[in-house]
């Protein structure tokens, strides 16, 4: 770039047309948002048959066009900031350069080199001094030779000719830098010429995103950084103190750091992360796509089963192959994270069914087994707010079935709360151990978890926005509670109520330690449900009481379901009395009897 460019540039343009594709990111996160969980809703309550089931799937196709026009239009307007942020930086330089010639009468000239007078005394040996004309330099060697030759001659003049032109020949060294940075990135900003957005599309913003964050870097370094090892407050006061501008570009260049930042509001962790599993999304599915090229499912897929005892052939029956099998089974593995994926845009895309409410994504991660945070209405706003810990085995990948139970718990406390906002999340925050036998009986991925965990619950606090404090309850499985107790015996559990769930201990011995009001603690433990007996040998408290136990203190609810695994069924008193601990009516609990202290005797 030369100088006649920078001196007539005008970054502040640059600015106003990111302002322009701002406008048009929020209009189509509008559009995105009125036919998601407005339009879409009504139909599919108003409207049912074949032509209604396509209508709706037409409209969420466009509701995902419009989330891909918001992301795309945010990138270029964060693009466009940097670069007038940028360029800005250097036209500072340069004027401040030119007023600073022009104050000391030197000739700048239009390559930017500078013209400086003869010296109006004369040197030692009676001569006047000449002038001369130096150009500037930008490598530091050159320089710094160029400086010392400046430094010797005893024209003055000289050495301030040498320091505004080097100064101006690093303005225009940033200015180029800059522009030949951001020209590509930009043009790369631009969808395919057809209707469908695809899984490409989203694997590109992806890769869009990437490169407007590491172009971008002294543009984001400059915006106020969030607080480090700060309190969900301080997160708060950070967020609330940005500009529009700022926070549209942390968004937009950090959706990932964004999203997992406790104390923000739940709408914006919810557009954060929607960006990063759309764009994580279309990367798996490009992965995916290629590991079924490399490896092509094998054929036969069958073959004619043999009688172990005869050795007979029978072709009338057929039975898989082991090749088949083993295929089968890595290819589930990696399809596993958009198992996940999927099911968590199946629950935005049921919205309205049923009465579900509108859906928050609090959080995301494909790294390791994956994290995810899902609401079920929005927590800013809710009178009541269940927060769900599951335990071992669960991860992205089958975070359908722990999703559920939370749709679940959140009908039946609907139905109990007499017309108050519940909103009730499922908060796979942590690395849960993957086997029951291998991995349960540790008790380090409770530790591990439990800070995070105390955060987002914190969170919670933090970003109601209700007129009164919401109540919360929280409600662990299996080895969820053993989480939930390390979290209370290692720091302070912001909550109401706790309800345990087939519990094999909770590292603590009783109900008074889990930061809630005396009363506030309840369990339920299933008939057949063997999960209690033999978890509290590793994560009972003292003397390996486990919730269940009569000393431990806890309120212990009848159950009607069996097994480990059905305190979520639907219709069930197990579930409803979940239900109505959720919704503050405790007292309507129904109680199993205590036991009889004498029926050992009979």
């Amino acid at each position: 770039m030369d100088l006649a460019t920078l001196k007539t540039l005008k970054p502040t343009e640059y600015s106003e047309a990111a302002d322009g594709y701002r406008s048009t990111s929020d209009m189509a996160s509008a559009a995105k948002d009125r036919i998601e969980n407005q339009i879409a809703v009504a139909m599919r309550n108003s409207l049912k048959g074949e032509a209604a089931t396509a209508a709706v799937k037409q409209l969420t196709e466009l509701g995902k066009n419009f989330h891909y026009i918001q992301v795309e239009c945010g990138l270029v307007s964060t693009a466009l900031e940097a670069f007038s942020y940028e360029m800005g930086a250097a036209r500072s330089k340069l004027d401040a350069a030119l007023e600073g010639a022009r104050a000391a009468k030197l000739t700048v000239n239009a390559d930017g080199s500078i013209t400086y007078p003869p010296a109006g005394e004369k040197d030692q040996d009676g001569k006047i001094p000449d002038g001369g004309t130096v150009g500037g330099l930008t490598d530091g060697t050159a320089s710094a030779i160029g400086r010392q030759a400046a430094n010797f001659d005893p024209n003055p003049h000289h050495r301030l000719a040498q320091d505004y032109a080097d100064q101006i020949a690093g303005a225009l060294k940033e200015a180029t830098e800059a522009d030949e940075k951001w020209a590509p990135k930009l043009r790369a900003l631009k969808a395919d010429d057809d209707l469908t957005v695809s899984d490409k599309d989203w694997a590109d913003a992806s890769s869009d995103t990437k490169g407007v964050t590491e172009a971008g870097k002294k543009y984001l370094d400059s915006l106020p950084q969030p607080p480090k090892n700060g309190s969900t407050k301080d997160n708060a006061e950070w967020w609330k103190g940005l500009t529009a501008e700022e926070q549209a570009a942390w968004i937009s260049m950090r959706p990932d750091s964004v999203g997992a930042i406790d104390g923000l509001p739940a709408t914006v962790r919810d557009e954060a992360n929607r960006t990063v599993l759309a764009e994580a999304h279309g990367v798996a599915q490009g992965e995916y796509d290629t590991w079924l090229k490399q490896h092509p499912e094998p054929s036969p897929r069958y073959q004619p089963y043999i009688d172990p005892y005869t050795g007979t052939i029978m072709k009338s029956i057929s039975v898989e192959t082991q090749e088949w099998k083993d295929w089968e089974e890595s290819r589930k593995s990696a399809h596993k994270s958009l198992d996940g994926m999927n099911a968590i845009q199946t629950r935005f895309d049921a919205t309205g069914t049923n009465g579900l409410p509108d859906a928050y994504l609090l959080g995301f991660s494909t790294e390791g087994d994956g994290r995810a945070i899902v609401a079920n209405g929005n927590p800013d706003t809710a009178d009541h707010t269940a927060v769900y810990v599951p335990g071992t085995t669960a991860e992205l990948g089958n975070i359908d079935g722990n999703m559920n139970r939370m749709a679940n718990v959140w009908h039946a406390a609907n139905d109990e709360a007499d017309g108050k906002a519940v909103s009730t999340i499922t908060w796979l925050g942590y690395d849960a151990p993957d086997s029951v036998v291998k991995d349960a009986p540790f008790e380090h991925y409770a530790y591990d978890g439990a800070p995070a965990f105390r955060n987002f619950m914190d969170g919670l606090d933090t970003s109601h926005s209700g007129d009164s404090p919401a109540h919360t309850t929280v409600i662990a499985h299996s080895y969820g509670t053993t989480l939930v107790g390390a979290a209370a015996e290692t720091g302070h559990l912001n909550a109401d109520d706790v309800v345990f769930a087939g519990s094999p201990g909770v590292k603590v011995s009783g109900a008074d330690a889990m930061d809630v009001p005396k009363g506030h603690v309840w369990n339920e433990e299933a008939d057949g449900d063997v999960v209690p007996d033999l978890g509290r040998w590793g994560h009972g408290g003292d003397r390996f009481v486990i919730p269940s136990d009569p000393e431990f203190g806890a309120n212990q609810m009848t159950t009607d379901t069996e097994g480990h695994s059905g305190y979520w069924d639907e219709n069930s008193k197990s579930l409803r009395n979940q239900a109505l601990v959720v919704v503050g009516k405790g007292g309507d609990v129904a109680m199993k009897p205590p036991p009889d202290p004498w029926s050992h005797m009979r």
